[in-house]
């Protein structure tokens, strides 16, 4: 019994205390089913009865009691207990719960998706680093969570479009500028410009597209429109190599030549969310949690930088999309409320608006931190990262933890072929996995048979429990956006699966017999084979079939 099929039958007992006149309840959008955390609860928890017992007028055990009657008498509930406040824990039976096995099979890459957010356009801008360096490890962390939660979104249904705000515009490119064109004259690098290794290449390919670049009307002009353009080149094909491509490259200098920032400010000098005061125009931020207004267009009549924000939510929203996610740095807790105010500003909701804030990444090698990049100058790279440890293993260890929170990566513990390396640990579960699948190739295993009742170890008693709950992982990955969730849970799938490995066979030894149970556990490793793979898709990294 599939935890969907679970959930059915709970909505169906549900409909005919209903029509039976039990209670009287609106039925619910879907009932969830969840594995509990101590598993002598049973196999499966749901909290419905907590959920509609006030609103059928009744003390929620009191509705757990009639809805545990009728679950009682399902094909392949073995058990229903009803513990605390209202919680219904249900026990399957063995037969019932190793139906499983092959639905994941069958279902292949489908298992864990759902059409749980159809119809739902939502914009995801992430990294956005600006085009004057290489992308540092704040932009990488962005890189390996921003691709993972647009594929954990697509999973579960949604029309998701992966955007790149390319910041073309202000006193950063100004200062890049600077810094390749005094590269280019052979002066020092200006007090406030760019070093490292880099400026001196960018500079070299600016003048070997441009000879006469020193020479022309405007040399600073030359180098920033080639030089920005060369290093974003440079930053596309770094993020193209870590497995990441964006729908949409947006020019933020677009928000000002078109003049969409001049027009926008017009109207909304009409909208209830700006005021006038000493001279400027202000945004109501502080409605929004920020600590002060914002002003949006200064005394002298200039836009503000929170003008082109603005300007960009409209964007996005004239494009259709429904929701707006924005994943930003550590440094800019204050956007929060200004991008939220925005929304409003344009007499939106400001629910349109999300902010995920991601915190600080620091790489360790032999017990010490790295500091600097010898290419960059100043920061540690996506490239530094993966020259390290490889793209599996560098998107791995940045998508495993929570966004809000310091992460150390340690350099030397992800290139180790131990259990202590999560991603070796996860991916030798696939390549085992595979390997099993092929002994039992050799030993004439097929899956030309399948008896769920045979899987009655404890171990897969478990290895099925951590496969069922897969589906409701991606789905609260997606809902709290935090692909961490899939990450941790591979890793007990993992961990589920080496135990299993370790007291059943799934092919008999010496020249012993094949059976069915050999056949029926070949499904139970396909099935782990899959959601294995699935995971690892999902984070954007490989499935390896052997290691």
């Amino acid at each position: 019994m599939t935890p969907e099929e679970l959930s059915a039958a709970i909505a169906a007992c549900l409909q005919a205390a209903v029509d039976a006149g039990d209670f009287a309840v609106e039925m619910p959008d879907e009932v969830r089913v969840e594995r509990p955390k101590n598993r002598e609860h049973g196999d499966w928890a749901t909290n419905i009865a907590m959920q509609l017992g006030k609103k059928a007028g009744m003390n929620p055990r009191q509705f757990a009691e009639i809805l545990s009657a009728r679950l009682e008498k399902i094909d392949g509930v073995a058990r229903v207990e009803i513990a605390g406040p209202g919680f219904v824990n249900i026990t399957v039976d063995a037969a019932a719960a190793g139906v499983l096995a092959k639905s994941i099979v069958e279902a292949g890459t489908g298992y864990g998706t759902s059409d749980d957010l159809s119809g739902q356009r939502i914009n995801l801008e992430f990294v956005s680093a600006n085009p004057t360096g290489p992308i540092h490890l704040g932009g990488t962390r962005w890189a390996a969570l921003g691709d993972s939660l647009a594929r954990i979104l697509v999973a579960q249904g949604a029309d998701v479009a992966r955007e790149y705000y390319f910041n073309d515009h202000g006193s950063q490119i100004d200062r890049f500028a600077r810094s390749l064109l005094a590269k280019a004259k052979g002066e020092p690098a200006p007090e406030d410009g760019y070093g490292g290794d880099y400026i001196a290449d960018i500079a070299n390919a600016v003048l070997a597209q441009n000879p006469d670049a020193l020479s022309s009307a405007d040399p600073q002009e030359e180098f920033r429109s080639l030089g920005v353009e060369l290093m974003f080149t440079a930053i596309k094909k770094s993020l193209h190599e870590f497995g990441v491509d964006f729908d949409v490259y947006f020019h933020e200098n677009s928000l000002f030549e078109d003049g969409a920032v001049e027009k926008l400010l017009e109207e909304l000098k009409g909208s209830g969310s700006l005021y006038f005061n000493d001279g400027a125009w202000w945004l109501k931020s502080t409605d929004f949690g920020d600590d002060k207004d914002r002003v949006v267009i200064k005394s002298d009549g200039n836009a503000a930088y929170i003008a082109g924000d603005i300007a960009y939510f409209k964007n996005k929203r004239d494009r259709g999309f429904d929701l707006c996610i924005y994943m930003l740095g550590a440094d800019h807790h204050g956007y929060v409320a200004r991008l939220k105010a925005a929304a409003a500003a344009m007499g939106d909701s400001a629910d349109r608006v999300e902010v995920l804030i991601g915190q600080m990444v620091n790489l360790v090698k032999d017990g010490k931190p790295m500091r600097m990049s010898k290419r960059a100058g100043t920061v540690v790279t996506m490239e530094d990262l993966v020259d390290a440890v490889g793209v599996d293993a560098a998107r791995y260890a940045l998508t495993r933890s929570h966004a809000d929170s310091n992460i150390d990566i340690d350099l030397d513990l992800l290139v180790k072929h131990s259990n202590d390396n999560p991603v070796y640990y996860v991916q030798y579960a696939h390549a085992r996995t595979c390997a099993v699948a092929r002994n039992a190739a050799a030993s004439g295993v097929e899956r030309s048979a399948f008896d769920a009742s045979l899987l009655d170890h404890a171990t897969e008693n478990e290895l099925l429990a951590v496969l069922g709950a897969y589906p409701s992982v991606v789905a609260m990955a997606a809902k709290f956006r935090e692909p961490h969730r899939v990450a941790r849970h591979l890793e007990v799938i993992a961990g589920a699966y080496h135990r299993w490995y370790d007291a059943c066979r799934v092919t008999p030894i010496g020249d012993g017999e094949v059976t069915d149970t050999h056949r029926t556990r070949l499904w139970l490793n396909t099935a782990v084979t899959q959601v294995l793979a699935n995971g690892l898709d999902l984070l954007g990294v490989s499935a390896p079939e052997r290691m």
